[in-house]
């Protein structure tokens, strides 16, 4: 399992490049066509529909990004994929029609988002429709959720494939979690059990103890989510790569 040199070297767009301005929605065909047409990385995020098929969306909820309502993991995937996205004139794409949009052409950064509802085991179904839609994927390609029980999912699923955990500072005004389960997340003390070998950690907390800890030991320093040029440069001081959005990240030459 070795990260490609891409994840260090090419900034990351996050949910691809999108701007609604433009008809670009997070997570949309358009914001990844335009990630690959400016030579970024793209991170993406997948959901579960009701009938197993890991969908690239973000929210739990239809809500925030569609003219629907309700749960995503109460929708089929066939009924999720005619659903319209806000800002755009593209509907919920799937895994692995990504997949071959993306088509190794860039590095690809695929979180998984938290099916348990608290960071604990009850996971399972989205990490075995994200490893069916990966098999045999060719190109740049890496895993990563802030549930640690999925990272070490993936690793069993897909041993080959480099995994990292999304980290966070953990505020208890942040985060609808057991100041317990904060507390214990905040610590990353999974990030040898899971066999990662990056971490994606909050970019405000990047001068954390822990953070610095992990990249003496090795570990790729990525970071969510940095917003302006003047915060780019600001992570990386510590941050080996970043994610971004909303204004055009500096490339390495």
């Amino acid at each position: 399992m070795t990260l490609s040199r891409l994840f260090y070297d090419v900034p990351l767009a996050h949910r691809a490049l999108h701007d609604v301005n433009d008809g670009r929605p997070e997570n949309s065909r358009a914001a990844i066509r335009a990630a690959i047409a400016a030579g970024y990385g793209i991170e993406i995020d997948v959901q579960l529909s009701a009938d197993g098929a890991a969908m690239v969306f973000h929210d739990y909820a239809l809500d925030r990004l569609t003219g629907q309502t309700g749960p995503v993991r109460l929708r089929g995937a066939s009924e999720l994929a005619k659903i319209p996205l806000t800002g755009g004139e593209e509907s919920i794409p799937d895994l692995t029609e990504v997949l071959a949009l993306v088509a190794g052409q860039v590095p690809l950064l695929v979180e998984l988002k938290d099916q348990d509802g608290g960071m604990g085991p009850d996971i399972g179904p989205l990490e075995h429709a994200v490893a069916d839609a990966l098999a045999g994927y060719a190109g740049p390609l890496a895993v990563m959720s802030f549930n640690p029980h999925s990272v070490a999912r993936m690793a069993q699923l897909l041993p080959d494939v480099p995994r990292g955990i999304v980290t966070s500072a953990y505020r208890y005004n942040d985060w609808p979690l057991p100041r317990a389960t904060c507390d214990h997340l905040r610590a990353i003390p999974d990030y040898d059990r899971t066999g990662a070998c990056f971490i994606s950690h909050e970019v405000d907390d990047l001068s954390a103890p822990r953070v610095a800890a992990l990249k003496e030991q090795g570990a790729m320093i990525c970071c969510w989510t940095v917003r302006s040029a003047a915060q780019e440069q600001e992570a990386r001081k510590i941050a080996d790569n970043i994610t971004f959005e909303g204004y055009t990240a500096a490339r390495s030459a």
